[in-house]
């Protein structure tokens, strides 16, 4: 089973940046679907991001965009989140999801917080 360790949370203006990392360990990402998802304070966890592995495919929610990018880097086994142009809405801890169909292996990391003053 693979295990996720999440990074690159923090406290941002408005209008700044942010990149979160998603680390595998144990296995590599190869067949999984990677997503993002965010949990904002009294709300339930929702969808912002997904990759499939192996082919680099992508999609978002629409509220982020244009604004925010999934990208991978093969070499470190590690999935990324780039957020730019952050808006206060934004605030929430961001969770990294990894999901294999063919094991029905569904991992959580352990989530960060992102929180944008205005």
């Amino acid at each position: 089973q693979v295990q996720l360790v999440e990074s690159g949370g923090g406290l941002v203006q408005a209008g700044g940046s942010l990149r979160l990392s998603c680390a595998a360990s144990g296995r590599t990402f190869s067949s999984y679907v990677i997503r993002w998802f965010r949990q904002a304070p009294g709300k339930e966890r929702a969808f912002v991001a997904f990759m499939l592995w192996s082919t680099g495919s992508t999609n978002y929610a629409d509220s982020v965009k244009g604004r925010f990018t999934i990208s991978r880097d093969n070499a470190r086994n590690t999935v990324y989140l780039q957020m730019n142009s952050l808006k206060p809405e934004d605030t929430a801890v961001y969770y990294c999801n990894a999901y294999n169909a063919y094991s029905n292996d569904n991992v959580w990391g352990q989530g960060t917080q992102v929180t944008v003053s205005s």
